[in-house]
């Protein structure tokens, strides 16, 4: 259930219904309609909603950044409900699915999906769509896998937006992530566990009080993927946090694993 890709090579018609799969996400608290073919949401989008903690003290609002269809932000909005958030995303077949989903699900009044890029031109969008530096206390991404100097990109124009990774690696992420995170504001990113050293990086000199989460398959296994999390302005040190096991013995998920994906729970428990 990570989030997966299932391109074609060649695949470039446009989205059709028939090429648009309706989801369900959080034991079918939310609904989700994404491409067939591209990127497509799973266990990572869950997760990462999950990590976002609740904080009574002041207003929450989340970016969702590189968003696709919505739903890492969607979780969060269905799992706090005073959240107000934000999904950023750069291809507009992703934002006219996003806002969809938020209509289906009943979250007009807190979430809104806009067309955005971390690039050179973010400045541009953010004029546009209203959204001010510094103006969020989470700012969340799930970003490309691949980087676009190395990998090999497809011809499926989706799959090249969700997984190559253009303009400077991490660093244009943890810079626009730092710019959007307001004071003592958390960033939290979740990816492969052999792309932890360029997050670390993207973050550094911009977020403290970094915390890696790694997240294991099955007992004694080595973690597929971290969840990196940092807080704008802090100076605290680094640590690394005892892992997440997803499966017991078998092919079912843990009784904590369950929990986050059938209940909403939060990753971590209070």
């Amino acid at each position: 259930m990570h989030d997966v890709d299932t391109s074609q090579k060649g695949d470039t018609a446009p989205l059709c219904r028939s090429e648009i799969t309706d989801d369900d996400f959080l034991g079918g608290q939310l609904k989700v309609l994404q491409p067939v073919r591209g990127y497509r949401a799973g266990l990572d989008a869950v997760l990462l909603a999950a990590a976002v903690e609740a904080n009574s003290d002041r207003r929450t609002r989340v970016l969702d950044v590189g968003a696709g269809v919505g739903t890492v932000g969607l979780c969060v909005a269905r799992r706090l409900p005073f959240a107000e958030v934000v999904l950023f995303e750069r291809e507009a077949a992703l934002v006219d699915l996003a806002r969809e989903n938020i209509t289906r699900n009943g979250l007009e009044g807190r979430v809104r999906a806009c067309l955005g890029e971390v690039g050179a031109r973010a400045g541009h969008y953010l004029e546009r769509e209203g959204l001010k530096d510094g103006s969020f206390t989470h700012v969340l991404a799930n970003p490309p896998f691949f980087d676009g100097g190395s990998a090999t990109r497809s011809a499926s124009k989706l799959r090249a937006a969700a997984h190559v990774m253009d303009g400077g690696d991490f660093e244009v992420w943890g810079r626009f992530l730092a710019r959007m995170a307001g004071p003592a504001g958390q960033a939290l990113v979740i990816h492969k566990a052999d792309a932890l050293a360029k997050v670390l990086a993207g973050l550094e000199g911009r977020f403290g009080r970094i915390r890696v989460l790694p997240i294991r398959p099955r007992p004694g296994e080595n973690a597929n993927r971290v969840i990196v999390s940092g807080i704008r302005g802090s100076k605290a040190p680094l640590s690394v946090l005892p892992g997440f096991v997803l499966h017991g013995d078998g092919n079912g998920f843990t009784p904590a694993a369950e929990a986050i994906l059938r209940e909403g729970r939060g990753l971590y428990p209070k």
